[in-house]
C-alpha cells in the first residue's frame, strides 16, 4: 500500500483565482488581521517576556511551495531552560502554562499572519511541517507543495467521521492533495470558516504536542506519541 507505484499522481488545480486572486486576498486580509490584532500581538509579547524572555518569536526552517525554505514565524510557547550541561530540558519541561494556551487555542500561530504578507505562506494550504519529512513523502504526497504552504488545511469534503483522535497522517497527506486538486475561493471561505471554530474549541494534541513524527512508515498510526513512545521503550 505504501509503495510509490500504488498512488495516483494528483492534477494540480490552476486558475485566474489560484494565479491572481488568492494572493491578493491573502495580502488584504493579512494586512486587516494584523492591524486589527495589534493589541492581541503587543498583549502576547508582553507576556511572552514575561513567561518566556527573549526572542518573543520562534522561527523554524520549513519547505514552502516547491520545497523551497522559509522562515515559519510562531510565538513561543517554551523556554530556554538548559539543564547543567548547557543541553536544552525535554520540550514538555519546558512548556509554560501561558504556552499551553497559546497552543490550545492556536494564538501561536498568528505571528504566520507576516509570513502570509510577504508572500511566503497563503492563509489557506497545506501545512508547512518538518524538513525532515521532505524524502519520505511518496510520489503522490510530494506535490502537497506544489502550492503554498497555509496556516490551515480543514477538512471539508463532508466526511466527518474522522476527528481529531483518529486523524492520521495518511488523511492530513490525502486532504492536502484534495486542496491542490480543487482549490477555490469556496473551498477557501469553508476552510476559514471551520478553522474559527476550530480555534474555539481549542486542541488537547496541539496543547500537548503529543503527534507522533511522520517516518514515512506510519501514514495510518493513529496513537498519540506519549502511547508509541511506551509501546517502543517495552519492546527494547
Amino acid at each position: 500500500m505504501d509503495s510509490d507505484t500504488v498512488w495516483e499522481i494528483p492534477t494540480v488545480k490552476s486558475t485566474i483565482y489560484t494565479k491572481y486572486i488568492k494572493r491578493l486576498l491573502d495580502i488584504i486580509i493579512s494586512g486587516v488581521a494584523i492591524l486589527l490584532l495589534s493589541p492581541v500581538f503587543l498583549a502576547i509579547v508582553i507576556l511572552e517576556l514575561i513567561y518566556h524572555g527573549k526572542p518573543v518569536i520562534y522561527k523554524s526552517k520549513r519547505p514552502g511551495k516547491d520545497g523551497v525554505l522559509f522562515d515559519l514565524l510562531k510565538f513561543r510557547s517554551m523556554t530556554n531552560e538548559r539543564d547543567e550541561n548547557g543541553k536544552l530540558l525535554p520540550a514538555t519541561d519546558r512548556v509554560t502554562p501561558f504556552g499551553r494556551i497559546l497552543r490550545r487555542y492556536s494564538l501561536d500561530e498568528l505571528a504566520g499572519l507576516f509570513c502570509i504578507f510577504t508572500g511566503k505562506m497563503s492563509i489557506i494550504g497545506p501545512r508547512p511541517l518538518l524538513v525532515e519529512y521532505l524524502p519520505l513523502y511518496n510520489k503522490r504526497h510530494k506535490y502537497r507543495h506544489s502550492v503554498k504552504p497555509g496556516l490551515v488545511c480543514l477538512k471539508v469534503d463532508g466526511n466527518d467521521r474522522i476527528s481529531s483522535n483518529t486523524w492520521t497522517w495518511y488523511n492530513q497527506f490525502e486532504n492536502d492533495i484534495f486542496y491542490v486538486e480543487n482549490v477555490s475561493f469556496l473551498i477557501d471561505v469553508k476552510m476559514i470558516i471551520k478553522a474559527f471554530e476550530a480555534v474555539f474549541i481549542g486542541s488537547d494534541m496541539r496543547t500537548n504536542a503529543d503527534r507522533v513524527r511522520f517516518n514515512g512508515t506510519n501514514l495510518y498510526e493513529t496513537r498519540p506519541k506519549h502511547e508509541v513512545d511506551r509501546e517502543n521503550a517495552k519492546l527494547k
